[in-house]
């Protein structure tokens, strides 16, 4: 748990897409290159410190995933072997071995695609004012962590800064059509159903999950990472109890780490993270790998 987190790039032959709050895009014209740092964002605020081995497992995850998924969607993955990047970029193998992919440059579509199977987060608090979640009407009387009668689809807008909103299916077909708007409903239902079937193989529930969608030609593609810690709530089966918050492997351990500090969550007064809040981060990461896939990963 040693290894020295890698918290930034600057390729600085190479020209900066985007940089997010985990991932460093650089623009190679009709492909892009995604570099998953180790960084970590709660409450939309990036912390100090990075979480050892955290952009490899995320890399690997959505490696994993593209190739679940080939059968049920396309996408915009290529490759994650610096071996088939371009030329100029082999200098740069050894910070990109292992947390890089190569990927097509899509449109991407204005809107987080959020499929829920069971009730939590922001659409647990939700459903306690409304009994409702992005105007989907849910039976009275549910607790929190809930399987509801069947997943359902919650966008909500994708901001640049700041937070997302729930939005309702509405929303979506008056901003993009009926006909986009019913296919990101379809394939983002469709992905987590084949995706939540193989993770209870594995001992894991996929509470919910963000999906993100683009435009490659006539075809409407999955793009940034699918089905990670960071894009998706992965309870361990075993331990599921409906009725309160349940562990998990993501970031919510440093969430509710933080949720007991006094922090007013700004950028301005950022806490740092005790070394075992980030060794424990960090297993956490490297434990939903390998049940997802029943390997080690290659640290």
């Amino acid at each position: 748990m040693k290894e020295q987190v890698l918290l930034y790039t600057d390729f600085k032959d190479l020209p900066l897409f985007r940089r997010g709050k985990v991932r460093d895009v650089y623009d190679l014209g009709d492909r892009l290159l995604v570099v998953s740092t180790d960084r970590i964002s709660c409450f939309d605020v990036i912390l100090k410190e990075g979480i050892p081995h955290k952009g490899k497992v995320l890399t690997a995850v959505s490696c994993f995933w593209f190739s679940f998924l080939r059968k049920v969607t396309k996408h915009h993955f290529i490759s994650s072997d610096p071996a088939d990047y371009p030329p100029e970029l082999r200098r740069y193998a050894a910070e990109l071995s292992g947390r890089s992919m190569l990927v097509k440059k899509t449109r991407p579509l204005p809107v987080e695609c959020i499929v829920r199977g069971y009730l939590s987060g922001s659409g647990w608090k939700e459903y306690k004012k409304s009994g409702s979640i992005c105007g989907v009407r849910l039976p009275a009387g549910l607790k929190e962590s809930d399987k509801l009668p069947r997943p359902i689809f919650t966008p909500s807008t994708k901001a640049d800064s700041g937070h997302d909103e729930n939005v309702s299916v509405d929303y979506v077909r008056a901003l993009l059509g009926k006909k986009p708007a019913a296919r990101l409903e379809e394939l983002s239902l469709s992905i987590y159903l084949r995706a939540e079937e193989y993770a209870a193989g594995r001992g894991i529930i996929i509470a919910d999950t963000k999906f993100e969608f683009g435009v490659d030609g006539e075809d409407v593609i999955l793009i940034d990472e699918v089905l990670t810690p960071d894009s998706s709530r992965f309870w361990p089966a075993d331990m599921y109890k409906p009725g309160g918050p349940q562990p998990s492997f993501d970031k919510q351990f440093v969430r509710d780490y933080l949720e007991g500090l006094d922090w007013d969550k700004t950028p301005y007064s950022i806490p740092s993270l005790p070394p075992e809040i980030i060794e424990k981060t960090s297993r956490k990461y490297l434990e939903a790998y390998k049940r997802l896939t029943g390997d080690d990963i290659n640290i």
